[in-house]
């Protein structure tokens, strides 16, 4: 065999080698998330159901992935501070919101006032848990029923208050719906969150809240508030006592909330994926389903598309009934 032949064969062999050699590489892995923590901001104050489902989601979470996932309370301005700042953030999966309810009411209350939008600015993530909504009072309006409520309540229009967790929360909207529908009239008290709402609530600050049950379930227990009627189609099993609204002669009343996770807009679906991936085992998780039970609160998981769709059709009820009652940021 002469050299330039054995020269060329051992350059075809050379070539086939580097091209198997090629082919039996493995195929490049997607970047590894998370590789630092991950900031989970909550528009409402340290203590009330927001704050409170977002943390048990970071401490699973934490566990889950193996890195830690922080809460950041960033009250004010109605959640529109912590919303805006999610909403601004690097679309990567270390910033994310533990949204509710009313960040779809955001547009119908400050149209014009916002840079960004709740739908669109956002990636759904998943729903973690569902609330229903209770009417409790405190020790400044010692009454025992909703028709003795409302007998109060006409005989003085105006004179007494209802606290919620801030303008345009899912609080208040139950709250105008229902003046709206039994033709009354109160106050309105704002605060920047449950937790201090049902401090004053207690203290006889203020004289009632069409609160999330999440949110006053122990107080009820404990007896320093009371609840005088449920706004669900059915009564709760955990206050199985406590007549509906419908029960109690206010017909078609009924509001309830949600809880939920949200990433920035064009976040990786990889990462969305690994988020639905753990909000959906959260959600269903016996640790997370006793702390809810305790709470007043059901586990919910509306994930992807599903949650879009809520976020969407809550947005435009929400908006339409804020032009109804002339709804409006004070």
């Amino acid at each position: 065999m002469n050299s330039s032949h054995s020269i060329r064969r051992a350059a075809l062999v050379a070539t086939l080698f580097t091209a198997f050699a090629a082919q039996a590489q493995p195929a490049a892995e997607p970047a590894r998330w998370p590789t630092k923590p991950v900031r989970i901001l909550v528009g409402f104050s340290a203590g009330g159901p927001t704050d409170t489902i977002a943390r048990a989601f970071a401490e699973q979470a934490t566990k889950a992935f193996g890195q830690t996932f922080v809460v950041e309370n960033k009250p004010g301005a109605d959640t529109i501070l912590a919303a805006q700042a999610v909403a601004k953030a690097a679309p990567d999966g270390y910033t994310l919101l533990m949204s509710a309810t009313n960040h779809t009411m955001i547009p119908a209350l400050y149209a014009g006032k916002i840079d960004f939008d709740v739908v669109r600015s956002f990636a759904p993530v998943c729903t973690l848990a569902s609330s229903p909504t209770v009417l409790v009072v405190g020790k400044s309006m010692p009454v025992k029923t909703l028709a003795a409520f409302l007998q109060q309540v006409r005989q003085a229009p105006g004179k007494y208050t209802y606290a919620t967790p801030g303008i345009g929360s899912s609080g208040h909207f139950a709250s105008v719906q229902f003046t709206r529908m039994t033709s009354t009239s109160m106050t309105h008290i704002p605060y920047k969150g449950a937790a201090q709402a049902v401090n004053d609530l207690i203290g006889g600050q203020v004289d009632s809240s069409f609160a999330t049950l999440g949110s006053v379930l122990p107080q009820i227990r404990a007896g320093s508030l009371t609840a005088l009627a449920v706004a669900a189609p059915q009564r709760s099993a955990l206050l199985p006592e406590v007549p509906t609204f419908e029960e109690s002669g206010v017909k078609g009343y009924s509001a309830d909330a949600w809880y939920g996770l949200l990433a920035p807009a064009g976040t990786p679906g990889a990462v969305l994926a690994a988020l639905q991936q753990a909000a959906s085992q959260f959600a269903q998780s016996p640790a997370a389903l006793s702390k809810f039970h305790a709470l007043g609160i059901q586990g919910q998981s509306l994930c992807g598309p599903a949650f879009g769709s809520l976020l969407e059709s809550d947005t435009r009820t929400y908006g339409q009934l804020a032009r109804e009652l002339k709804l409006k940021a004070e």
